[in-house]
Parts: C-alpha cells; sequence; structure tokens
C-alpha cells in the first residue's frame, strides 16, 4: 500500500495565490522524486473545535486559512529516498525561494497506510 506525508499549515488568506503557485513550483518536485500525486486543499469548511482543532493546531489567525497538503508515494522506500533527495536538491532551499506562510507553525507526518476503499 501506499506511503501518506501529510502536512497542515496557517497560510496568511491574502497570499492563497502566491501560496498556489508555491505549490505547483515545489509539488513538481515531489513528482519528479517518485511520488505518485500531490493534493492541497484551502480550508473552506474548517469549524472551530471544543477541545482543538485544525486552526488552533497550527496557531492561525483570523487572517488565515488553514491549508491540508498530501503526498502521497508508492512505498515509504521510495518517500525516503524522495526525502534524502531533497535535502540535497538546491531548489529545496527556503532562502532560495521565500514560503508564502510560516513554515515553524507546519505540522506534518508520514503515515503508513493500513486501510483503503474506493468506489
Amino acid at each position: 500500500m501506499a506511503y501518506i506525508d501529510g502536512f497542515v499549515i496557517a497560510v496568511p488568506t491574502a497570499n492563497k495565490e502566491k501560496f498556489i503557485e508555491h505549490a505547483r513550483k515545489f509539488d513538481s518536485i515531489f513528482i519528479e522524486l517518485g511520488a505518485i500525486r500531490v493534493i492541497e486543499g484551502w480550508g473552506d469548511d474548517v469549524p472551530d473545535g471544543k477541545v482543538t482543532d485544525f486552526r488552533r493546531s497550527v496557531q492561525a489567525t483570523t487572517e488565515e486559512t488553514v491549508a491540508f497538503s498530501w503526498v502521497e508515494w508508492p512505498d515509504k522506500a521510495t518517500r525516503d529516498m524522495a526525502m534524502k533527495k531533497m535535502m540535497e536538491d538546491p531548489r529545496m532551499d527556503p532562502s532560495a525561494a521565500a514560503m508564502p506562510f510560516d513554515g515553524k507553525r507546519m505540522i506534518f507526518g508520514g503515515f503508513e497506510q493500513v486501510v483503503e476503499v474506493k468506489a
């Protein structure tokens, strides 16, 4: 089964187009290095929770929108090899291309797929 990297970030709402441009540029690198697909989601119905929620997880302000993204890899070995290559790739250097969001508040993780249901 596939391996998934998931990301949640707070993006200044005014930077939506910059976020999309940034994603198109960097997501193509994931594909180049073996990802099956990359999905970028822009918060549309992200409710406040009573205990915790997406907004609090990334300390989003009222001027920010939560973005939820994931990268699907064919397997963990491909992902691990790609991550190693990305750390060495000058295109991934944060000083070369400013992120349109605060990367310090990003939450992310790698997930082993355990269930898949298709239509």
